[in-house]
């Protein structure tokens, strides 16, 4: 579904943002970014499409200095269910229509799984914090997709689930093996990988998937709140910062943890808005920070 973009000015009179996609649609707020799933008739599930343009969209994303915080969201009533299994639209590439191990199918399906696994990279590298606003169904590469963001909220409807191996593959995909471990712990992490089941909103909470639930009304007020108080920290010091934990997670050293958050502190305490945040704590105002 093709939807035009609509663009408030930012910082620049005629910011461009991101080229018009055909499955995505990105709407600017301000400096806060939506980003919205939209092949709503199947479930906003991934298919050659989607992944190309919402690959396209998080490159641009993460070059635009006026956008400093991104919310993904789907439209209709899913996140993204996962995988299409009904057919990816690649098939004369991959040989999904043919034999299996035909000349190059290998090498086209292992692209393909590059391509959808870049997703998570990309979100999970992305300059910008990004805010999922979970609003029904996240199973398999929509879970995925969740838990490579920064921050997690989910409607009271929202269903979650591993799903891949429900499908027949390895649970183990699109970086789920790394990073729900790390969301919710390894026992249940492995719990929910085996098994595949699928498990509810307030469970996700429980669990520490989600930092809040709300109703399906308030999902995307929420988002934009959680975004604002983003946007109350200078723009350098929210990049590093999510640099920096996403470090700390990795890091097996807690004398290398400390020595890295060393450096961030002495790049950002040279800021011009370091000093800009003092001073609007001090005068009790809102700051306006340059990103200098």
């Amino acid at each position: 579904m093709v939807v035009a973009l609509s663009h408030v000015p930012l910082c620049e009179p005629h910011h461009p943002g991101p080229a018009l996609m055909g499955t995505v649609d990105v709407e600017y707020r301000g400096e806060v970014v939506i980003v919205t799933l939209d092949r709503r008739d199947a479930m906003n599930t991934l298919n050659v499409d989607l992944v190309r343009d919402l690959t396209a969209v998080l490159d641009e994303l993460h070059e635009d200095r006026n956008c400093r915080v991104v919310i993904l969201t789907g439209a209709g009533g899913a996140f993204c269910a996962g995988l299409d299994l009904r057919g990816y639209g690649d098939e004369a590439a991959t040989g999904d229509d043919a034999s299996p191990g035909g000349d190059g199918v290998m090498i086209a399906a292992f692209e393909r799984q590059q391509d959808i696994a870049g997703l998570a990279r990309r979100i999970h590298g992305l300059r910008q914090p990004v805010i999922a606003a979970v609003n029904g169904a996240a199973a398999g590469g929509g879970l995925a997709l969740v838990c490579a963001s920064d921050i997690r909220i989910g409607s009271r409807d929202s269903v979650y689930a591993v799903g891949f191996i429900r499908a027949g593959f390895s649970a183990c995909d699109i970086g789920v093996s790394w990073l729900l471990p790390r969301l919710v712990g390894t026992g249940r992490a492995h719990e929910l990988m085996l098994t595949g089941r699928k498990f509810s909103a307030q469970e996700a909470l429980a669990y520490g998937l989600l930092v809040d639930v709300v109703e399906p009304s308030d999902l995307m007020s929420a988002a934009i709140a959680t975004a604002d108080e983003i946007l109350a920290n200078p723009p350098l010091s929210v990049e590093l910062t999510k640099v920096g934990m996403w470090a700390a997670v990795e890091s097996n050293s807690f004398a290398a943890t400390v020595e890295f958050e060393n450096r961030q502190q002495m790049i950002t305490a040279m800021t011009a808005d370091r000093s800009e945040a003092t001073a609007a704590f001090l005068e009790k105002r809102r700051p306006e920070y340059r990103r200098r």
